[in-house]
């Protein structure tokens, strides 16, 4: 059997927004909502605004906002608050039972615009953020006393925070400019704010890190006790910082370098989950950690597998049944501006611009990829109930090759589809290995930009 690079991508959605293309017919958002369920929604409000641009960062994000440009992105968001809310219609009630901000950097904003960051989403959208989970990403240098205060005092249960390494030269390395001391200072007043959840973002695989470099890490975090962590294996994608650094190579050197950085990586990894299972911790996903004594931070009654998202934004996607969409997508920073003036000149957010369309065999493909890369599985009576058929009969040759290579769970209970712990570690293969045929080959036509 031919071998696996074990980091192929990071599966966070499926489809990814490369496989998004602009709709002609330019769908009007009532009719795409009107038979859709409501009553569980998630409501994502995307803020692309950092106060820098790290190496290994290819989200949708400006460095900076000149000229008031955070007014103009809230006034627009603002406008397409309305325009969705209304597009959802009160034929029946209309519910959010979790709500995020993210970006970028949300706590860009000052203060006073994080206050109105919530407005939005409670006034306009009705969400009820003190009734449901509220997470939000934020940053060292950004993690202010006051804008921490208006977080806590309009529901946050959960910050994030993105450190990647308490190491200095790590974080140089990953062109991210900022010093351990900063990082401290910033989770104190996180802690201060007493928001139930912290969750701290670390990464492995950085040029010239070690074992013992990435525990120092590691230790440095876990003495905040964070109810979560996340531990992200480092990807070098093309048009980010770290690319353009990245010298050329001929093909044999550069196939040497990757088995090196792989193996580098996989190591990293098992020494970093099991250090955080020796200290308390639950591992969720491969990435996810929680502490076993943690709240339960999440919605109880919301499964990104089968409810829909209502993403505001131009960097945030919505999900039907049938239809993801969202604004175009960039990763140059040129062209990242851009799409943002668009957006801040748009005056009617009615319709779907773009996206890509899922049908039945699509969303049994997206429903086992997301629910087999949890730790916890895929209990098939879920997907029966849902689908009426069987994973197994689905997707034969995909399990087959999973449990050829030692990636499904033998010893799962009966009824439960569930990773192994190699299975778990070769996650970034496993979920594109599910990509269907049509899904691949939009992604491989997609025109960077």
């Amino acid at each position: 059997m031919p071998a696996v690079r074990p980091y192929e991508s990071y599966v966070y959605a499926y489809p990814h927004k490369t496989a998004y293309r602009p709709l002609p017919e330019r769908p009007a958002l009532r009719e795409l909502w009107a038979a859709e369920p409501k009553s569980a929604l998630s409501l994502y409000l995307h803020i692309p605004f950092c106060e820098v641009r790290c190496g290994f960062c290819n989200l949708f994000t400006r460095i900076g906002a000149p000229e008031e440009l955070t007014t103009r992105y809230l006034d627009a968001l603002d406008r397409q608050a309305v325009a969705v809310r209304d597009a959802l219609g009160d034929d029946e009630p209309v519910r959010f039972a979790a709500a995020a901000f993210g970006g970028g950097t949300p706590t860009f904003l000052t203060a006073a615009e994080l206050e109105r960051l919530c407005d939005i989403a409670e006034k306009r959208m009705g969400a009820d953020l003190l009734a449901v989970p509220l997470s939000v990403e934020t940053s060292p240098s950004t993690a202010t006393a006051d804008r921490l205060a208006v977080l806590a005092d309009r529901g946050t249960t959960r910050v994030s925070i993105g450190v990647q390494s308490f190491v200095d030269a790590e974080a140089r390395a990953a062109v991210r400019p900022q010093r351990r001391a900063e990082v401290e200072a910033a989770l104190g007043r996180i802690r201060d704010a007493r928001i139930p959840v912290l969750n701290i973002d670390l990464i492995y695989g950085i040029d010239g890190q070690t074992e013992r470099t990435w525990l120092t890490s590691l230790d440095a975090a876990l003495a905040w006790r964070p109810e979560e962590l996340y531990l992200y294996p480092l990807y070098v994608r093309p048009l980010t910082g770290l690319h353009r650094l990245g010298a050329a190579a001929g093909p044999e050197a550069e196939a040497l370098e990757a088995a090196a950085w792989d193996e580098q990586r996989l190591r990293l990894y098992a020494v970093g989950r099991d250090h955080l299972l020796a200290h308390g911790y639950e591992q969720v996903s491969m990435r996810m950690f929680r502490r076993a004594d943690a709240p339960q931070e999440g919605p109880e009654d919301y499964a990104c597998q089968t409810d829909g998202m209502i993403g505001l934004g131009c960097g945030a996607r919505s999900y039907t049944s049938a239809l993801h969409y969202s604004f175009d997508y960039a990763v140059d920073m040129r062209e990242i501006r851009s799409i943002i003036d668009r957006f801040t000149a748009t005056e009617d957010f009615s319709r779907a611009e773009v996206g890509r369309y899922v049908d039945a065999a699509e969303a049994r493909r997206r429903h086992l990829l997301q629910s087999l890369l949890q730790a916890a599985g895929l209990p098939l009576d879920d997907y029966r109930a849902r689908f009426g058929t069987d994973p197994r009969a689905d997707f034969p040759a995909e399990l087959a090759r999973f449990a050829d290579r030692g990636w499904l769970d033998a010893q799962a209970p009966e009824g439960l589809l569930r990773l192994s712990p190699l299975g778990l570690a070769h996650s970034d293969a496993l979920g594109p290995a599910l990509f269907s045929p049509g899904v691949r080959a939009a992604m491989a036509a997609y025109e960077r930009k």
